[in-house]
């Protein structure tokens, strides 16, 4: 067994070799215009890269794929996505989760759009895009291993990573006793010395895609991977059991009550979350948490008369489902309502509105509601065919 760092360039050498045959050389904003992989040393348009990066901060690339064409058709360029409005960009979020991530790309195209001038950008603007870690890191939403990553893989710039797919690979090549957020340290020097400076960006390439389709978290390749001889794990230990996971604790459920309130127009009240919330600017449909042994059709009254003082009647439920986040699961019970009195004000959110329900596409939603929204516009079209026959 070889001493990992003793032997970097010969693992930086199996590492290349694997990549050039089995990397994932397709991924669109990793290449030229043209198509084609960039030359070292060669500049890739920055602005989509960024973009990406911070898409796939959470969420895998399968997912962030079709979101990132999307937005470069909409936003195609950082001065239209400093000018864009703030539920414009929330509403190209939508269904990618974590959506303070829009938020703080949205202003920080306006911090670079106000700093920066130099290169030519394809908005006709110049700027000169930000070519050290520390630069990156004063922008929100950026930390050093994004950082890292938007400049090895735009500028080919010797810049090391520490992203996931990283730490887990890090982890089983020392055999790292430690969860990766407590040996963050030792980590990130292995990733300081490990990196390839002569060919950083495929280098760090290389890595992620090693981890992303062969040192993967569950069920690991093994023994196909062409740095194996160099792992300590695969030599001593059961790789799976690596990384070192922090025991945590069970995860609270929440029952929460919905209420769609009609009004007699056919229009559905909407609410849009404070800004200092959980995705804040978002719209959702108006509710809150059961309380114990209350009947959920109490809760959707009390929670409707509370952040909205209005009174409803608590109608035909129109779906059950469960969302789970990283630290607590939710259980939505979602019935249809009829307001009885009141006008309905915002004493909870920033504001309402009432809406066609053809219009609520308009509006950017978490994606429990977007369930909700499709179970009712089932609801409304089986309701419009039985009143026709």
């Amino acid at each position: 067994m070889r001493v990992v760092l003793g032997d970097a360039e010969d693992l930086r050498v199996s590492l290349l070799e694997w990549f050039e045959c089995n990397g994932r050389h397709w991924i669109p904003w990793k290449l030229k215009a043209n198509g084609k992989l960039p030359n070292s040393g060669e500049t890739l348009p920055v602005y989509g890269i960024w973009i990406a990066e911070v898409m796939l901060q959470q969420t895998q690339l399968r997912v962030v794929l079709p979101y990132w064409e999307k937005w470069m058709q909409t936003f195609p360029s950082i001065a239209i996505l400093a000018n864009a409005n703030e539920q414009e960009v929330l509403l190209h979020w939508q269904g990618l989760g974590y959506y303070s991530r829009a938020k703080r790309l949205h202003i920080a195209s306006k911090v670079l759009v106000a700093l920066c001038e130099g290169n030519s950008d394809n908005s006709g603007k110049q700027f000169s895009w930000p070519r050290q870690v520390e630069e990156w890191m004063k922008l929100p939403g950026i930390g050093r291993s994004t950082a890292g990553s938007i400049l090895s893989s735009a500028f080919d710039l010797p810049t090391p990573l520490l992203d996931g797919n990283l730490k887990r690979i890090f982890s089983r090549l020392i055999a790292s006793p430690h969860p990766p957020s407590k040996d963050e340290f030792r980590l990130w020097s292995f990733s300081c010395e490990l990196l390839d400076v002569k060919s950083p960006r495929k280098f760090n390439q290389a890595l992620m895609d090693l981890g992303a389709t062969v040192c993967t978290p569950n069920n690991p390749k093994c023994l196909i991977c062409p740095i194996k001889s160099y792992c300590l794990s695969f030599a001593f230990y059961d790789p799976r059991d690596f990384p070192t996971k922090i025991v945590k604790n069970s995860i609270p459920s929440y029952v929460i009550g919905i209420g769609i309130v009609i009004n007699t127009a056919g229009k559905i009240l909407i609410a849009q979350r404070l800004p200092d919330k959980t995705m804040g600017g978002m719209w959702e449909f108006p509710g809150g948490k059961q309380e114990q042994d209350e009947a959920i059709e109490h809760t959707i009254a009390r929670e409707l008369r509370e952040e909205l003082a209005i009174d409803v009647q608590v109608g035909k439920k129109l779906i059950e489902l469960d969302h789970a986040f990283s630290h607590k699961k939710f259980h939505f019970i979602v019935h249809l309502c009829q307001l009885i009195s009141g006008q309905p004000q915002p004493l909870a959110s920033q504001q309402l509105r009432w809406v066609l329900p053809n219009e609520l596409e308009k509006y950017p939603f978490p994606v429990a509601n977007t369930r909700m929204i499709t179970a009712l516009h089932e609801y409304l079209y089986s309701s419009k065919i039985a009143t026709n026959q």
